[in-house]
């Protein structure tokens, strides 16, 4: 008999609160995302969907107040070391220039791999079927700095995804892009999804673009689901 998959994400009874405030910004929100399953949240501006999404990634999470818990694939967030994290999941933010760390599209591929420690012949494979994925052969040697907003953030997730995250978490990732842009990137996520298997949790005000290629939609208003 073959083993049961575990839920990607769950969370359960969880409350937040910033420093000093009395009100809370997430409340008693209670969610199961599974393996392989795509989900939007969507809600208006200042409703927690961004304080939640960092809450799953602990090296991002904001200082306050924490009640009840978050469990990635069975375990206990806050029991995952930093490399687990990184290699488990994935991060995209909303700003394209936030995330780029090197000078050169290939380095920028290859850098989470190295700072993880993979052999060469490990990065060199993992970064080639990664450009080869999401075609960025054409500008592979290029400058980050030359890089238009949407090429810079398919570059973030193509860096992102080299690592084989198993979870990969974006914070409204098109919000700076032009529309053509936007298209590109979720068509992209929406191919992840569908032929890798990566569960992704999506914030996005793009609900026409994103809406079709999720399984469920969570929306979150005033700190509740």
């Amino acid at each position: 008999m073959s083993e049961q998959k575990k839920p990607s994400i769950e969370i359960e009874h969880f409350s937040f609160y910033y420093p000093e405030q009395a009100e809370k910004t997430l409340d008693d929100l209670t969610l199961t995302v599974e393996q392989g399953e795509f989900l939007v949240l969507c809600g208006p501006s200042g409703c927690g969907k961004s304080t939640l999404l960092r809450q799953l990634k602990t090296v991002l999470a904001p200082h306050g107040r924490r009640l009840g818990s978050i469990r990635f694939e069975g375990c206990p967030l806050e029991e995952l070391d930093q490399r687990e994290q990184s290699a488990g999941i994935g991060f995209v933010q909303q700003d394209p220039e936030n995330q780029i760390v090197t000078d050169k599209v290939w380095h920028e591929l290859a850098f989470g791999l190295e700072s993880l420690g993979y052999s060469q012949t490990a990065i060199r494979a993992r970064v080639a079927e990664m450009a080869a994925f999401f075609g960025l052969e054409d500008w592979f040697h290029r400058d980050t700095a030359s890089l238009s907003g949407g090429q810079k953030q398919l570059l973030n997730l193509a860096a992102v995804m080299a690592l084989g995250p198993q979870v990969l978490l974006l914070d409204e990732p098109t919000s700076q892009l032009d529309p053509m842009g936007a298209q590109s990137f979720l068509d992209c996520l929406g191919r992840l999804n569908r032929e890798l298997g990566t569960t992704v949790v999506l914030c996005e005000h793009r609900l026409e673009e994103a809406l079709p290629l999720a399984g469920r939609c969570g929306v979150l208003d005033g700190g509740r689901l």
